[in-house]
């Protein structure tokens, strides 16, 4: 606590006859010691003074070049200055937006052991970003080949005329899955009643606003799967109106409508599910 009795500070002590003095950057008239606290000062000034060497000996060099071109003698390409600043322009902003993204992503991995931070939603997927194509046309019959009993073809299903590939889902939806029978088939109504049994139809007339905002609801999560693809559209034959409206299943041997968390409980635990009467609940669609 020396400052209390002493505020103005020791007078400048004079330099030491071994101690190494230099020109004041900011006063050339006097000189000051090199000690650490003036050493960034220091090293401001040599390295402007080296820069301003450098650049007058480019000066020099310009002017030499510009007197042989004079002469009509050959020259190189011309020098650029080593002492201009360089632009941080397009480049150089797209090249920090690449260094923030990777730190980024190295963080996740650290933190969460996910590149990105465990997210899983639909901007990481490929096909939300490419066009939708509407694909092959089925008829009923060649989309009754790829029910999965055909190991070398995929395995498709359909809903409300949109055909997809589901082959990513074996175990549910190929032979010996509880609901192989969903595959190779257009069965829209089955997914608004829960009739998985006998509404294996495309069949909507009759169904209630809350059973076709139920197909709805299932035609946005086939679309919206990370692992189902749409493949086309299945061409179905003109129903007749005159034909008779399915008949609505008994409610005791009718399956639940699955669920979303159902859903994914399935696709977690795919050693739980096997195959089913119809009479048990839709666990994984």
């Amino acid at each position: 606590m020396s400052w209390l009795w002493n505020p103005s500070g020791d007078a400048p002590r004079p330099p030491g006859p071994t101690e190494d003095l230099v020109v004041d950057p900011a006063n050339p008239s006097r000189k000051v010691r090199r000690k650490a606290a003036n050493e960034p000062f220091l090293a401001y000034k040599e390295f402007k003074d080296k820069q301003e060497k450098e650049h007058e000996a480019w000066l020099q060099r310009k002017k030499e070049r510009e007197e042989r071109l004079a002469r009509g003698e050959s020259v190189g390409p011309e020098e650029r200055d080593p002492t201009a600043e360089e632009e941080v322009g397009l480049v150089g902003l797209l090249k920090f937006i690449l260094y923030v993204l990777l730190i980024i992503v190295l963080a996740g991995k650290f933190f969460t052991g996910s590149f990105l931070w465990e997210y899983d939603g639909k901007w990481v997927r490929l096909k939300t970003y490419l066009p939708e194509s509407q694909g092959r046309l089925f008829s009923e019959a060649y989309l009754a080949t790829f029910d999965g009993r055909d190991a070398h073809k995929p395995l498709y299903l359909a809903i409300d005329g949109d055909v997809y590939d589901v082959s990513s889902n074996k175990r549910t939806y190929g032979p010996g899955g509880p609901y192989h029978h969903m595959a190779g088939i257009d069965a829209a109504r089955s997914f608004a009643t829960g009739c998985f049994a006998t509404h294996r139809t495309h069949d909507l007339r009759g169904l209630s606003d809350s059973e076709l905002k139920s197909v709805q609801h299932w035609k946005q999560f086939f679309a919206d799967h990370k692992t189902y693809f749409k493949v086309g559209r299945v061409l179905h034959p003109p129903i007749d109106p005159d034909t008779p409206i399915p008949e609505p299943c008994d409610p005791s041997k009718a399956r639940a409508q699955p669920s979303e968390k159902d859903m994914k409980q399935g696709e977690k635990h795919p050693s739980k599910r096997s195959a089913r009467s119809s009479g048990l609940e839709h666990e994984e669609l």
